[in-house]
């Protein structure tokens, strides 16, 4: 049920705008990761953050999974963020068993992926009664590529700082294996996210095309002021490098304050004709020090969801949330995304 492997660009690029047809226009983007597995009993106290459940409790990755399908989520995000050869050879693992690890996060999605659409055959109606959506659709399974400044686990994602010494090459060197592997995991495909600065959206904008890599992706940004990315460099120049790369067929914005989307859609859509993907934060601060979230800082479900049609029209056709946000996050946006679809029919 996923997108399948496009052999040329002009197919690569063609499968997104199938996938948004058969869903109306618009999709449901699954949610926050890593603070569900916390709720679930995981302890992230560690650099990998929810990688380390790959290898620790895989089962709770996948009830997070499962969960954010039963709350109306069209695409999952493997929990591949943090996972890097590197950062797990570091943990005493071999280059085998790290790329072993990798494929594992998009294996764990898919099982979740054949689990809902068992659940939904077992109840043929589109609604148990429980609240859960159980509605068989086209789901795909998105392997997560966080940046560089992720592999670091100092808060270096946020910031775009690398230094003078991180070059393109050393980006690229740094995360060509990761891509290659999760590329051939069974993903349907590719979301790099936070990509805090241009020269990454360029290492891996060249690494899709340098290693001709067979499955599409998707580039989502941060900014913490509405103009930029997190380093300063304009979201307009690093769109257009999304927008040039034949591979990536969505661009976007993800761990995101909501307050900033909307003008952040429209910078986008002045280089971009490309769909765009929006998964914002809850709007709350993260204290890189602390390694913890600010607490009352966010906003609630209520008014992170009363943006979604704004966004919506806007030019965002997925839609989700990212850090800090939950299933209950998801529903609410997927019952709007629903209500925008059958108000389109009748118009």
């Amino acid at each position: 049920m996923g997108l399948g492997s496009g052999s040329g660009s002009a197919e690569t690029s063609s499968l997104m705008s199938e996938f948004l047809r058969k869903t109306g226009g618009s999709a449901v983007v699954d949610g926050g990761l890593s603070t569900e597995l916390e709720r679930h009993g995981a302890d992230l106290n560690d650099p990998l953050w929810s990688a380390k459940c790959l290898f620790t409790s895989p089962h709770l990755i996948r009830e997070v999974h499962l969960d954010y399908l039963e709350a109306g989520a069209d695409i999952i995000i493997s929990a591949s963020y943090q996972a890097t050869i590197q950062g797990f050879q570091a943990k005493g693992f071999s280059r085998e068993e790290g790329e072993t690890l990798l494929r594992r996060s998009v294996e764990i999605a898919s099982e979740a992926r054949d689990n809902y659409y068992e659940r939904c055959v077992e109840c043929s109606s589109n609604g148990t009664g429980d609240g859960r959506i159980l509605k068989h659709r086209p789901i795909l399974v998105a392997a997560s590529v966080g940046s560089y400044g992720a592999y670091l686990a100092d808060g270096s994602e946020y910031s775009g700082n690398y230094g003078d010494a991180i070059t393109l090459e050393t980006l690229k060197d740094f995360h060509r294996r990761r891509v290659q592997v999760l590329a051939e995991s069974g993903a349907d495909l590719i979301a790099f996210e936070t990509v805090p600065n241009k020269l990454e959206a360029q290492a891996f904008a060249d690494i899709l095309e340098e290693e001709d890599i067979k499955i599409p992706a998707w580039f989502s940004f941060n900014s913490k002021d509405g103009v930029n990315v997190v380093s300063g460099d304009s979201i307009l120049e690093c769109a257009s490098i999304a927008e040039s790369c034949k591979k990536v067929v969505a661009v976007g914005i993800n761990c995101t304050p909501p307050r900033f989307i909307h003008g952040l859609i429209l910078s986008i859509k002045k280089v971009s004709t490309k769909p765009i993907v929006i998964y914002p934060n809850s709007g709350e601060s993260y204290d890189a020090e602390q390694k913890e979230w600010v607490q009352h800082t966010g906003v609630s479900d209520e008014d992170f969801v009363s943006y979604v049609d704004r966004w919506c029209e806007a030019g965002a056709s997925l839609v989700g949330g990212c850090c800090r946000t939950t299933p209950q996050t998801i529903k609410a946006i997927y019952r709007t995304l629903s209500t925008r679809s059958a108000a389109a029919l009748f118009q």
